[in-house]
């Protein structure tokens, strides 16, 4: 009979006991009607000054340009385009979660695609500042677009992977933006329905006007399928034609056909190490743990396992290539970055991103709350690493031996990239702030479907005995009270 019990036992997606429709909005609510606490004011300015750096380091680069940078004749993309391709990296998971996730009828997304798509939006961000930081001049932005003008003969490149970019970057951020505001729609009417004074207005008017009815839900469901739809490519085209920015050209190091997958794999694998940063830490302080679950914090886990050991293919795969190729340019790129001045930075890529990344094939380390957040954190200091000996190593020593230089980043250079990271979690704090952090109407179907998926289950046993029972009202995601009180009866 064990094993006939173990056989219907579904990991819980929700926890805690009587657990209500009323209870989910009122836990899920709580952070957005009540004043914060301590940790989210701590945490609030510490990223608020990492702004104001960011906003005096951008300043300072306007005023002075980009000679500020550590930038030189060899090394003319460092630390600005490794920032920009990581954030970039870090915004491809929301989209994964949310497009993808929901196309396959994962449930288990339904905790966690609110907090992931707000991340995508917030790292596309911090990605443009870094685009517009490089043209010295943000008003020459206006020139990569194909605008016609009074002579007629100004039109931009198309033939340029740095013009793609603005088109892919721009469309996902504008498809990410929409799918993640047609999502708050039914809770921003939860909340205006709680709401009063200005209160009430500002979120009636955020709603626009959402009543719920069935006709409503119908609209709403099939919009979400058709962005899920548009925004899956994306997922894909996005970080492959950044990629196209150094696969296009023939330096040594970037000249691969394998980068498209590899980068859109090490997007994904950068992407799902953030949402663990920050969901770990948001469950903790907002007293999300029964909605947020170790189902959930396992489930990235094998997906960050997963995506990190296609990036180590990746770079097993580049050796071999360069070594296969019988370029010699293309040989000592490849072994300088391991015997060459850059290293350590090698060895922090290779280290974190294969070694470090494998831990994960331990049950017990994936389900450790403090090691997860740790080893997310690191795997995120691996991918910045990676980026940037793909961008610097490969520039700092190209055919001419003559034309070699080294590339020391400036105040100005760690003052941006830092403030970047205080800019990211400004938005992300303000947004948890001011707006749910997980979709109350998802997560109540996922009490509704669980409930009623064990109530066949029953009916088709005929028999669930005292321990599966047991579990069942400590977990409460198969159970509401009246199939329980139905149940008990029989």
């Amino acid at each position: 009979m064990a094993s006939h019990s173990e056989s219907i036992i579904r990991e819980p997606l929700i926890t805690g006991k009587d657990i209500t429709y009323a209870q989910i909005t009122n836990d899920i609510l709580r952070p957005v009607e009540k004043m914060p606490g301590r940790a989210w004011w701590i945490g609030f300015t510490v990223a608020s000054i990492g702004a104001c750096l960011w906003v005096f380091a951008v300043s300072w680069t306007f005023w002075f340009g980009i000679g500020e940078w550590g930038l030189n004749k060899t090394v003319g993309w460092a630390w600005d385009i490794t920032g920009f391709v990581w954030w970039v990296g870090i915004g491809h998971a929301g989209t994964l979660i949310s497009a993808i996730l929901l196309l396959f009828r994962q449930n288990w997304r339904n905790s966690i695609n609110r907090s992931a798509e707000a991340m995508t939006i917030f790292a596309v961000i911090c990605a443009a500042t870094y685009i517009l930081c490089h043209m010295g001049r943000p008003w020459m932005f206006v020139y990569s677009l194909p605008l016609p003008n009074q002579y007629g003969s100004l039109w931009v490149n198309f033939n340029s992977p740095l013009i793609w970019d603005v088109f892919a970057i721009s469309t996902y951020f504008s498809v990410s933006l929409v799918f993640w505001y047609t999502g708050l729609l039914p809770d921003l009417a939860s909340i205006r329905d709680r709401a009063v004074g200005v209160r009430r207005r500002i979120y009636s008017v955020l709603s626009f006007g959402w009543t719920g009815s069935v006709k409503t839900w119908q609209r709403f469901e099939a919009v979400c399928l058709i962005l899920a739809g548009i925004s899956t490519p994306l997922v894909l085209s996005v970080h492959t034609i950044v990629s196209m920015d150094f696969a296009t050209s023939l330096e040594p190091g970037w000249h691969t056909t394998i980068f498209p997958p590899y980068f859109v794999a090490g997007a994904i694998f950068s992407g799902f190490a953030m949402v663990q940063t920050l969901l770990l830490v948001t469950r903790k302080v907002l007293g999300l743990e029964n909605y947020i679950t170790m189902f959930h914090i396992e489930a990235m886990n094998k997906i960050i396992l997963l995506t990190g050991s296609i990036v180590g293919v990746a770079y097993l795969t580049e050796f071999f290539i360069a070594y296969y190729s019988g370029s010699e340019y293309e040989q000592y790129t490849f072994l300088n970055r391991f015997i060459g001045p850059y290293w350590w930075a090698g060895c922090m890529m290779y280290g974190i991103n294969i070694l470090m990344t494998q831990l994960m094939w331990f049950k017990s380390i994936r389900t450790n709350i403090a090691i997860a957040w740790v080893l997310s954190i690191v795997v995120n200091i691996g991918m910045w690493f990676e980026r940037f000996v793909i961008i610097v190593t490969s520039l700092h020593r190209d055919y001419i031996p003559s034309s070699w230089a080294m590339f020391y980043p400036t105040w100005v250079d760690m003052s941006i990239f830092i403030g970047s990271i205080g800019v990211f979690f400004t938005l992300f704090l303000l947004f948890i702030r001011v707006l749910p952090s997980i979709a109350i109407a998802e997560v109540k179907l996922i009490l509704k479907s669980s409930s009623e998926q064990a109530k066949k289950k029953v009916i088709e046993h005929g028999h669930v005995d005292p321990e599966q029972l047991e579990f069942y009202k400590e977990s409460l995601v198969v159970f509401d009270s009246v199939d329980m009180a139905d149940y008990e009866k029989r």
